[in-house]
């Protein structure tokens, strides 16, 4: 068989597998002729699945943009606050650390806090200033 009579043999099915089946009771030769639909097999359909992508990623972009800069906002926030309130913490302050120690602030030096757990047996503990979580507000009762 001659490579010319096998690309003849080939060509008419794959013309007949991409023309797909008539839309709408047109003739086969016809499909999409006139009625404003592309035909199959032309690649329309497939700029349109990349318009659509094209679309999302235009509006997941922004969005996700838009939480980056709120968290980072949030977070510079928080950081402000917490500075605050670790350069406002003095003497006889009632802290809890992020261990849960509650306790009564001492001595205060540069980097470390020494708490006074116990009033009873008068035991005193040592923490990094980065320890302490929040100044809690002690009843008077």
């Amino acid at each position: 068989m001659s490579h010319q009579s096998l690309l003849g043999s080939i060509q008419p099915n794959l013309l007949l597998a991409q023309d797909g089946p008539p839309l709408s009771g047109a003739a086969p030769g016809s499909a999409g002729a006139g009625t404003g639909t592309p035909a199959p097999g032309t690649g329309a359909a497939s700029s349109q699945g990349a318009a659509d992508m094209s679309f999302i990623m235009m509006m997941i972009i922004p969005l996700v943009l838009i939480m980056l800069v709120i968290s980072t906002f949030s977070q510079r926030r928080e950081r402000k606050r917490r500075e605050q309130m670790l350069g406002g913490i003095k003497k006889h302050d009632h802290v809890r650390t992020i261990g849960g120690v509650l306790g009564s602030v001492v001595e205060l030096k540069p980097d470390t806090v020494v708490l006074k757990v116990d009033e009873s047996s008068n035991i005193r503990m040592t923490f990094s200033r980065d320890a302490i979580q929040q100044v809690v507000e002690v009843d008077a009762s």
